[in-house]
């Protein structure tokens, strides 16, 4: 009897738990989303602006009469267009907010000072990228599937797309919490997330490097994004390998984030 009344009670306490880590999840999102509540509309211009320009300038500006790996250029562009997107609105999603609330109104130490679990705390705030980044992926997968006529909307591609969000926003998350001014965001942005949106295959076909180009590529994991959802959106043979590498960056970047939480916290 003793031990069937413990059992039941660590269950309780472990969903009581759970319940917890989901409620205060929720909270630290909430706060975000009523700010994306009241500025719906340039929210959302401002995360579709770049990936239109980027589909008409190298999908129909430069895909005529063009073709790689058997596909159009325009069919080809298009996931790779996807993944950029879901890098720069998930990263910006997560980060430029958080930077703000970080070191202009100092509201995030008040959060830090809540008993909030740390976990909560990183997964709330990306969250609110991953939210960004689907709404503009999603958007631009519909227009691409609108006019290519290759592009295959299947769970693969959605749960690739879902990843890549989640992904980006850790990343970004993590940048907002280490920068030490305002500066510090828009000097990674041109740093690394520029090169990378030109270097990772999102454009061009990493096949036609050499092995050493294409292996130091690898190292970027927008080149895995990239891959993944081409491969998911025409048909190809899926490169599982690169998902799962894919999915190693987004656990390295939430170590990395819950260490400087922590030490921030200290």
């Amino acid at each position: 009897m003793v031990n069937k009344f413990l059992t039941k009670l660590e269950k309780k306490s472990f969903v009581h738990r759970v319940f917890r880590v989901l409620n205060d999840i929720y909270t630290v999102f909430s706060v975000d989303m009523r700010f994306i509540n009241r500025h719906r509309l340039r929210t959302t211009l401002t995360s579709l602006v770049k990936a239109f320009l980027y589909l008409l300038a190298f999908g129909f500006g430069l895909g005529e009469g063009i073709s790689f790996e058997g596909f159009s250029y325009l069919d080809f562009v298009i996931p790779g267009i996807i993944a950029l997107t879901a890098m720069s609105s998930s990263y910006s999603g997560a980060g430029t907010k958080l930077n703000v609330d970080r070191l202009f109104h100092r509201s995030f130490d008040e959060l830090l000072m809540a008993p909030i679990s740390l976990f909560s705390v990183i997964v709330g705030k990306a969250l609110i990228g991953v939210f960004r980044g689907l709404i503009a992926s999603i958007a631009l997968l519909l227009v691409g599937a609108f006019f290519s006529s290759s592009l295959m909307i299947n769970p693969i591609l959605i749960f690739t797309i879902f990843i890549s969000c989640l992904v980006f926003s850790l990343l970004g998350v993590l940048i907002a919490i280490s920068a030490r001014t305002h500066r510090d965001m828009n000097t990674f942005s041109s740093l690394v997330l520029m090169p990378m949106t030109f270097l990772s295959g999102t454009f061009f076909s990493l096949n036609q490097l050499p092995e050493a180009a294409k292996s130091v590529l690898y190292f970027l994991p927008l080149s895995h994004s990239s891959q993944c959802m081409r491969a998911a959106a025409l048909g190809q043979a899926f490169p599982w390998i690169s998902l799962i590498a894919f999915m190693v960056f987004g656990l390295l970047l939430f170590i990395c984030c819950f260490v400087v939480l922590k030490q921030s916290s200290v």
